[in-house]
């Protein structure tokens, strides 16, 4: 099997665990709406089941806006690599498609080959753009064509545990940058049990936010690999610096935030706080019981005065097909179900997503009580107004398993576990091993 398909494929599961997009282990068709006289049905594909119940209320409300145009949507739910695979033969071979596809972002870039053979939506998300985190759609176009329209932003944000900073004698607002962060994290070893944080070595999203927070990445955005660029190289600089001098950070159990030993770790408090998307809320109900009512959601530190405080990690582009039979509906309704102020309110209020659409982090209907705001606090969305212009756009090309192949198998347990190697040899040699793997 071919070595590179191996890579994608473990990079995808992954980011699929981290992102919680599970997909189903064998294929489901699920019926969306009513059995109306004179429906349109339209087709749809996507690897996670629960992606699906975003159209549920978008098909009753538009049966009900438009009765002339009454509308069923047979959704079915496939594993992620078979999905992706047959949709990219299908496009390919001009027969088989799907009217809408959801395709997850690290996929994105295969379907953006020569010319794609998906619907731009320009016409729908231009009059709306400016209420929207703009990252989000830069991230499924092309030429200026915007192909997918998303699911969430996976704003990245840093959960403190109040009980243990107090503890420590730490106001969590007067964290304003990196360096009072460590400032804190000294008074929290001093004076407490806790870590202050905890590093990844199997996953890259920590270290991925803290990079586009300063503008950089893995990969710029002519497709040239920067992994050994000043930036990144003093970012890993300085997560080495505060495991092994300052003595504040150590590697989360299991080697993830997402691994069940962390789970158990944070939840018995462990660290005093971790810096992860805002989807990873759900982690905290899900395994950290314990926890509720003690974290506080705040914006990442910044690097500098004025610097960006989030990053915008993981994310799924829905996408209208060229062989949809009847194009221009499709493309309304997608725009209806996931470009609509109603559609946008559902993906916080049916799946706990930080929806794209910012405008209406601010409405009454996202303020309703629900078990988020119970555990966490119900400002969330406030802090998150306030980041909305601070969450670039990350760049994904085929190099980016490779990438993170490297990061999670060498770079970071050479640096950042074992102390041995500097940043600075160990993203020169991962860089040319890239290179050198591309070469053949």
């Amino acid at each position: 099997m071919n070595k590179n398909f191996l890579l994608c494929s473990a990079f995808m599961l992954m980011l699929l665990t981290a992102c919680g997009n599970f997909g189903s282990d064998a294929k489901e068709t699920i019926t969306i709406g009513e059995d109306v006289e004179g429906a349109t049905e339209l087709s749809f594909w996507t690897f996670a089941q629960m992606h699906t119940r975003i159209f549920e209320n978008a098909i009753t409300r538009w049966n009900e806006e438009f009765p002339d145009r009454p509308i069923t949507l047979k959704a079915e739910v496939y594993p992620y690599d078979q999905m992706h695979n047959n949709l990219l033969m299908a496009l390919q071979s001009g027969s088989g498609a799907p009217d809408i596809v959801d395709i997850e972002l690290n996929r994105f870039p295969d379907y953006l080959q020569g010319q794609p053979q998906l619907e731009p939506m320009n016409d729908y998300v231009e009059p709306v753009r400016d209420n929207f985190i703009d990252s989000r759609f830069e991230i499924y176009s092309k030429d200026g064509q915007y192909y997918g329209m998303p699911t969430h932003v996976g704003a990245t944000v840093m959960y403190y545990n109040e009980e243990i900073m107090n503890e420590a004698g730490v106001d969590i607002d007067s964290i304003e940058t990196w360096n009072d962060y460590v400032e804190a994290g000294e008074k929290v070893v001093e004076n407490t049990d806790a870590m202050m944080t905890t590093f990844e070595t199997e996953d890259v999203f920590v270290y991925w936010s803290m990079l586009s927070q300063q503008d950089s990445d893995f990969i710029d955005d002519q497709g040239n690999l920067i992994l050994d660029n000043e930036i990144n190289i003093q970012t890993l600089d300085f997560m080495q610096e505060l495991i092994h001098e300052r003595g504040i950070a150590e590697i989360a159990p299991g080697g993830m935030h997402a691994a069940e030993e962390y789970f158990g770790y944070m939840n018995d408090g462990g660290a005093a706080s971790v810096m992860m998307p805002l989807w990873y809320m759900s982690r905290f109900l899900d395994y950290m019981e314990d926890l509720e009512g003690k974290i506080q959601i705040r914006p990442l530190p910044a690097w500098e005065e004025d610097g960006n405080r989030s990053a915008g990690m993981g994310g799924t582009g829905t996408v209208v097909t060229n062989q949809a039979e009847d194009a221009e509906l499709a493309k309304e309704f997608l725009a209806y179900a996931k470009l609509s102020e109603e559609g946008n309110i559902d993906l916080w209020k049916i799946l706990g997503f930080d929806p794209p659409r910012w405008d209406v982090w601010e409405s009454e209907a996202m303020s309703e009580d629900n078990e988020y705001f119970q555990y966490f606090h119900d400002d969330i969305f406030e802090i998150l107004v306030e980041l909305r212009e601070e969450i670039n756009p990350i760049n994904i090309t085929e190099r980016t398993p490779s990438v993170t192949d490297e990061l999670t198998t060498n770079v970071f347990n050479e640096v950042l576990r074992q102390g041995s190697t500097s940043a600075k040899e160990a993203l020169e040699k991962a860089k040319q091993q890239i290179e050198n793997r591309s070469a053949d």
